[in-house]
């Protein structure tokens, strides 16, 4: 696991200057905390930092090379299967010089080529350099768990890294994306491929780019395919195939030179990732975070349950408002670009207090995009269905928006749902996604900005790439599959990797096999939703090993109580700091007379879901300090 960047000419007007790949590397410090190395002729710069995980000698330091200096790997990752393909595919081979994957990764490409990509079980993102080719190989995994940020400039140079702020080391001009704003400001995140700048984009999942000064290429790799069912065996076989396949995937998952546990926070995904690996690990370290001071969103009973039920070394980490407050600005400071999911606070501060533990952590990620997990699975099952509780939800509607509505309470936060629900039932189908999906509505994302936004087409032409599964799958295969393109890529997965690599910790997702994956998208939808369950065929897959306690309780999310900060002990930082309105003038992105009316709506008895379009802002805000505070340096 490391940071990986890289500089890459195309043509002789655009020099490799080296120290500027010694500052892009050192803005990867906190990926890769164990060491640097790099790789520099007239042609190419690669630069590395490393989280030492598999073979933790000097000989598995990168950039790597083959033996003849023809071939150069420059990784951020882990291959899983890299054993059985280095006995595969090099058998003979007796002059390895490290025993890691990285080198397994190099001659394996070496030999097969960009072939070689489909084999491989794991998550990462990697360069590969020709030198008597000067040619550039940029890949991402299936799934885009690691990311490969960019900057290609056709007949001038192509800059990559694993994060934003590395290229910006580069010395690149870069230019705020307004479109990219919008949609932040609906999602709360920005999706892929785009990125907070015009000229940043991020490597698309299971795909490879191919760049030469004479050509350039992309090319896909893997796709998961979403459009029909295939499963023709019973629900009981489906069942027996599903344990096997995540038992593989976790397995898999505990090879490690350092240190490895589990995160645990008492829901079905992260128990049953416990509940395998302490089939081959005894005494597994597990870890949850809970909120002292606020036990509507404390889940660490349920965490603890599971933990006695396979004999684990359990870690809680119960936290008050102030322990999360004073992680607030050091977390911020690790967004190179806006990203306001509220719950990477908890993750950050987990991951911390996880990483003196162990050095990898395994994690549920993906379980609820894979296995329809979220309530807006069952409230888009329910539309599609004609349930019959439908027209009564719709017939309330206009009570639902008279009411008062948070997520701070079980009723306020019910009729908020009722809300939302009435609302999209409404919608055709690719629109209830797009409004569910998201915080405000498309005119509302224009309201809160200064000026009339010109590119409304570049807008529309985006949503329209992301709604492209909608209507497309059988089932809720389409819904589920929208979600793998969007909130898991640049939502969850985002989430995940920037919190764990600010505090040098890896995180693995078992649930995120791809052979999982393409099993569960085989699967019908009465398997996944059915009976009162979300998630039903993994949850009766594993009922008879996990606490019945665990069953049927409201689904709540990784959230922290942020309206409360904001009416309290947060309030003089919104009204003197970041939506200051001198700030906000002065500024000219943001439309003041907008954010005035949403701090009125903030502080108001029916404040609905104003706090997190407020988290946005803040989160938009710090980051803009942060980035006019580098330039002006």
């Amino acid at each position: 696991m490391c940071g990986i960047t890289g500089f890459f000419p195309l043509s002789d007007l655009y020099p490799i200057r080296e120290e500027l790949l010694h500052h892009s590397a050192d803005a990867l410090v906190d990926r890769g905390p164990d060491g640097d190395g790099f790789f520099l002729n007239k042609h190419i710069a690669l630069g590395h930092r490393r989280l030492r995980i598999l073979d933790t000698t000097d000989n598995a330091r990168q950039p790597m090379s083959t033996s003849d200096g023809k071939l150069i790997i420059c990784f951020n990752g882990e291959i899983f299967n890299y054993k059985e393909l280095k006995a595969r595919y090099f058998p003979e081979k007796a002059d390895w010089v490290s025993q890691s994957d990285t080198e397994l990764f190099l001659y394996l490409y070496a030999q097969l080529g960009t072939a070689c990509f489909s084999l491989l079980e794991g998550f990462f993102a990697a360069a590969f350099y020709h030198v008597d080719e000067q040619k550039l190989v940029l890949v991402r995994d299936r799934f885009g768990k690691k990311p490969l940020y960019y900057i290609n400039q056709p007949d001038q140079y192509l800059a990559f890294a694993s994060e934003i702020n590395a290229l910006q080391a580069y010395q690149i001009p870069l230019a705020l994306d307004n479109v990219s704003l919008r949609q932040y400001l609906h999602f709360n995140y920005i999706p892929d491929p785009n990125s907070i700048y015009r000229e940043v984009h991020k490597l698309a999942p299971g795909t490879f780019l191919e760049v030469s000064r004479s050509e350039q290429r992309t090319s896909t790799y893997y796709t998961f395919d979403f459009q029909r069912t295939r499963w023709s065996g019973t629900y009981e076989q489906a069942k027996v195939r599903l344990e096997s396949l995540l038992d593989h995937a976790v397995q898999q998952r505990l090879i490690s030179d350092v240190p490895l546990g589990a995160f645990l926070s008492g829901g079905i995904d992260s128990s049953v990732v416990v509940a395998l690996a302490s089939r081959h690990v005894k005494r597994m370290h597990t870890f949850s975070i809970g909120y002292a001071d606020q036990p509507f969103f404390d889940e660490t009973r349920f965490a603890q349950l599971v933990a006695k039920r396979f004999q684990t070394d359990h870690h809680v980490f119960s936290l008050r408002s102030t322990d999360f407050l004073e992680h607030l600005d050091p977390m911020l400071d690790n967004l190179t670009e806006p990203f306001a999911d509220s719950s990477a606070l908890p993750l950050y501060i987990l991951c911390k207090k996880t990483r003196p533990h162990v050095t990898v952590a395994l994690s549920g990620d993906g379980g609820d995009e894979v296995f329809a997990g979220y309530n807006k699975h069952v409230a888009e099952w329910r539309v599609r269905a004609g349930s019959l509780l439908s027209p009564l939800i719709k017939l309330g509607h206009p009570l639902w928006r008279l009411l008062p509505k948070s997520r701070n309470g079980f009723v306020s936060n019910k009729i908020r749902q009722l809300d939302r629900y009435a609302a999209g039932s409404k919608m055709s189908d690719s629109e209830r996604y797009w409004s569910w999906a998201g915080f405000l509505s498309d005119s509302e994302t224009l309201e809160y900005l200064s000026a009339t936004s010109s590119e409304t087409a570049e807008y529309s032409a985006r949503k329209f790439e992301i709604l492209q599964p909608i209507g497309f799958g059988e089932g809720l295969n389409d819904f589920l599959a929208t979600d793998m393109r969007l909130v898991l890529l640049s939502d969850m997965l985002v989430k995940v990797d920037r919190m764990s690599m600010a505090n040098g910790l890896e995180v693995r997702s078992p649930l995120l096999d791809h052979r999982v994956v393409d099993f569960a998208f085989s699967l019908p939808t009465n398997y996944k939703l059915g009976q009162g369950l979300s998630k039903r065929i993994l949850q009766d897959t594993f009922r008879k090993e996990l606490p019945v306690e665990l069953y049927n309780r409201p689904k709540k999310g990784f959230e922290i109580p942020l309206l409360g900060w904001f009416r309290n002990e947060l309030r003089a930082r919104i009204e003197h700091d970041w939506l200051d309105e001198d700030f906000v003038v002065e500024q000219g992105i943001f439309n003041r007379e907008a954010i005035r009316i949403l701090k009125q709506r903030l502080y108001s008895s029916n404040p609905g879901d104003a706090h997190a379009t407020v988290w946005a802002l803040i989160v938009f805000q710090s980051w803009w300090r942060r980035k006019t505070t580098r330039v002006t340096n």
